[in-house]
């Protein structure tokens, strides 16, 4: 049988090839024959790594059409180099999507392409770390709604005195659970805290965990035994009927020690459906982590998921930064992260992990 390039995965150097190039089209200089070819290059490649299976001989008509376009751009501009500023701007969409077919390339994993459960917890810090759960899950949707996932809010039970304890969210898109594994880990704040009379600078943790959100055909085996059912009343908005039923539901895998809790919906019933369909995600996630841990250990190196795999710093007093730790990749501003500029974190490290590097 005969293996499509389409169909192969990229190998290590491809993917360090992808990550390196300078993608699309400069804003500024030429528009050689020369950098035209590179864009040719680099959709050439990237169709090494498409997910979707297009015929043992098949065409990937996307690609093609894309490099269609460029080239007829440079036979427009050997026969006319005036026509630079308007091939320019007719070349951007295929920048664009180029951009984009790049990291569809580095999503590889079973779950990667779909949706994805993200539930924050506030770890040390006390009402430092509760307030900083609040600022991620901010954060989070504002990252999804840029990407153009779509969220739901399944849990979030509130802070003592501010923010949040924890909370779960549902998102919804193309390799929704591929980026926000790039998440997974304990994120560290440096601040002053606006809950200490003196300002002092204190430090606060959360967090992240991420599961693929499994489809209700998707069988994962749970026996009933394994489980304790706690059920209780909801807290926070949602208005009277939310106050009055204890219609939100706990539910703890006990040989696992994982719980799952679902309050936004209205009957009891509905919110324990949600919750078990939860609980398989977080179970099938636990299988994934083991299976990357095997990995590791072919590659001879170390994978740590715990809780005190602190991934990430976030320091906004002295000085403003945002440093992954497993890549060393910086952002000088750390609002525009807080407010939702996470692509280059997470590029930065899908790369380093196609590369054996994180």
């Amino acid at each position: 049988m005969v293996t499509h390039p389409a169909d192969r995965k990229l190998s290590v150097v491809e993917h360090t090839q992808l990550g390196e190039r300078r993608v699309g089209i400069e804003p500024t200089g030429g528009i050689g024959g020369d950098e035209l070819d590179a864009v040719i290059t680099d959709l050439k490649l990237v169709a090494l790594g498409r997910k979707r299976r297009v015929g043992a001989f098949g065409r990937d008509p996307v690609r093609d059409l894309l490099i269609c376009e460029v080239e007829e751009a440079r036979e427009l501009f050997e026969m006319d180099p005036s026509l630079e500023d308007e091939l320019r701007a007719q070349l951007l969409p295929v920048s664009t999507e180029l951009s984009r077919l790049q990291e569809d390339a580095l999503f590889d994993g079973k779950y990667d392409p779909g949706d994805a459960v993200v539930s924050i917890n506030a770890g040390t810090g006390g009402t430092d770390a509760q307030d900083w759960a609040e600022m991620m899950l901010r954060m989070y949707l504002r990252w999804s709604s840029d990407r153009g996932y779509q969220t739901e809010l399944v849990e979030a039970s509130p802070g003592e005195e501010a923010g949040l304890k924890s909370a779960t969210m549902t998102v919804k898109g193309e390799n929704a659970y591929g980026a926000y594994k790039a998440e997974r880990g304990v994120h560290r704040l440096v601040r002053q805290s606006p809950f200490d009379s003196a300002h002092r600078r204190h430090t606060a943790f959360a967090q992240v965990v991420v599961a693929p959100l499994l489809p209700d055909t998707e069988d994962v085996e749970i026996d009933e035994g394994d489980l304790r059912i706690d059920t209780y009343r909801a807290s926070g908005a949602g208005g009277q009927h939310v106050n009055k039923t204890d219609s939100a539901v706990r539910i703890t895998h006990l040989p696992t020690g994982i719980v799952v809790q679902c309050q936004n919906e209205r009957s009891q019933a509905s919110n324990k459906q949600t919750a078990m369909r939860m609980l398989r995600s977080r179970l099938a996630e636990l299988a994934e982590e083991e299976r990357e841990k095997e990995l590791a250990k072919e590659r001879g190196s170390k994978v740590d998921v715990g809780f005190g795999s602190q991934i990430r710093s976030y320091v906004l007093q002295p000085y403003q930064m945002v440093k992954d730790h497993r890549t060393d990749f910086e952002v000088g501003n750390a609002q525009g992260v807080l407010d939702g500029d996470l692509d280059g974190l997470v590029q930065a490290y899908l790369l380093a992990r196609a590369a054996g590097k994180a």
